[in-house]
């Protein structure tokens, strides 16, 4: 009898689910359309179902996932249960709790099927009682026992790999030495790495709740109050965004999806010291009239000047001097930068700065820690690339006798992208 009545309670949350996705494609139709007939009969209840089970083949649920090593590796992801990892002193996804966020890869037009398959009952999702081989959630697919099993079994699967386990030429690959010998190929192991993505979602929520969440707000204020809190809050200096699939982040994954592309990296630096000497850039429209006047840049850039001048021959050696000349100008203004982003918190903020937003974002990037409209701006803006562009602008100025121009200009600016970024991931110091 219990069986029975939880077999109803779950069929009746499918209904329910069916129902809805049903009123949001008939309400686009009207009462004479010839197709709501039709699409009534598709989303008759087994009919739907099995059209799921169907599709569920699209997807695959995972805990570590390939696409966010490269866009277009085609290999496997992996869903690794977090209790069946052993258990060590590092962070890891062994310690994720009961709830995690399982990802999914995949087709993002079969993501309907996810959602189903997270409707919950009783504190439970589907997807675990289709796990567990529940004969209530069975049963509840098709009168029929049999076709009931074969679905049940069908949406289980979701969490395993699509054909045979394999890597990918566009994979993090790496050779791991597991005896001895270094000169012996067959002494090493071929690791291909995998993203914890699940682990990578958890740590996102838990560092946006320290940073921007009520209670972290207020204890904040309390402290430039200097009034006592009960609640504390916490601080992630230098921290880092990496951004997974450029405009189209549902291409990694659906949890990279929901945050926008946007995975934090904490910070794995060497000690940083302030320079005594180093003052904010008050009082100028553009940091840039500064990083000119450093004697190392002017002695590059007049030197870049100087060799151009010669009229050199187009050739390896000439594209190489040149590419030599503005990578060291980019280091030099990854330097200057580093600078002012050392300096105390929020001095752009100062009624005296006039520096346009983009330079700001720049070079005052733990402004937001505590200005929360200043971090969303950092993070979802396009600051970066009018960073690039105002570099290129500068650095034609200089070759200005030259009769350089728009080609040149997007030649500096691809060429400071180029340098910043590391596996097309970009890091938003620069």
């Amino acid at each position: 009898m219990y069986e029975a009545q939880r077999r109803e309670e779950i069929q009746q949350i499918i209904q329910m689910f069916i129902d809805e996705r049903l009123v949001g494609r008939l309400e686009k139709l009207t009462a004479e359309d010839p197709k709501r007939e039709a699409i009534a009969e598709q989303f008759a209840f087994e009919n739907w179902v099995g059209d799921a089970a169907r599709r569920v083949s699209q997807l695959q649920v995972v805990t570590h996932a390939l696409k966010a090593t490269h866009p277009d590796a085609k290999g496997s992801s992996l869903y690794v249960e977090p209790t069946s990892l052993s258990e060590v002193s590092l962070v890891g996804s062994h310690v994720l709790p009961d709830d995690f966020s399982g990802d999914v890869v995949g087709n993002a037009a079969a993501l309907d099927v996810y959602k189903f398959l997270q409707l919950q009952h009783a504190g439970r999702s589907l997807l675990e009682l289709a796990l567990e081989g529940d004969a209530a959630f069975s049963a509840a697919l098709s009168d029929n026992p049999e076709q009931a099993k074969e679905w049940a079994e069908a949406f289980a699967s979701i969490i395993q790999p699509k054909g045979s386990e394999a890597s990918h030429a566009r994979a993090k690959q790496l050779y791991w030495l597991v005896d001895g010998d270094p000169t012996d190929d067959a002494d090493f192991h071929l690791l291909a790495p995998l993203y914890a993505t699940s682990l990578a979602h958890l740590v996102f929520r838990r560092i946006n709740a320290d940073r921007f969440g009520e209670a972290a707000k207020e204890a904040r204020q309390a402290r430039r109050n200097n009034e006592p809190s009960e609640k504390g809050y916490s601080d992630y200096p230098n921290l880092a965004v990496q951004k997974l699939g450029g405009t189209k982040p549902q291409n990694i994954s659906q949890l990279n999806s929901e945050r926008g592309g946007n995975n934090y990296l904490l910070a794995s630096l060497p000690p940083k010291w302030k320079s005594q000497g180093v003052k904010p850039p008050l009082n100028t429209d553009t940091v840039f009239k500064r990083f000119g006047r450093r004697r190392e840049v002017r002695w590059l850039a007049q030197g870049l000047v100087r060799f151009l001048k010669t009229e050199p021959p187009e050739s390896r050696h000439t594209r190489d001097k040149v590419d030599g000349y503005v990578a060291a100008l980019i280091d030099e203004l990854v330097l200057f930068a580093s600078e002012f982003q050392v300096l105390e918190p929020g001095w752009s903020a100062d009624s005296a700065c006039r520096l346009p937003v983009e330079q700001q974002l720049w070079l005052d990037p733990w402004r937001s820690e505590e200005d929360a409209e200043f971090a969303q701006q950092r993070e979802q803006g396009e600051w970066p690339e009018e960073i690039r562009a105002a570099f290129a602008r500068w650095l034609n100025a200089w070759l200005k006798p030259l009769g350089v121009g728009d080609n040149e200009h997007s030649e500096w600016q691809a060429r400071l992208r180029r340098q910043l970024v590391t596996l097309q991931e970009e890091l938003f110091y620069v």
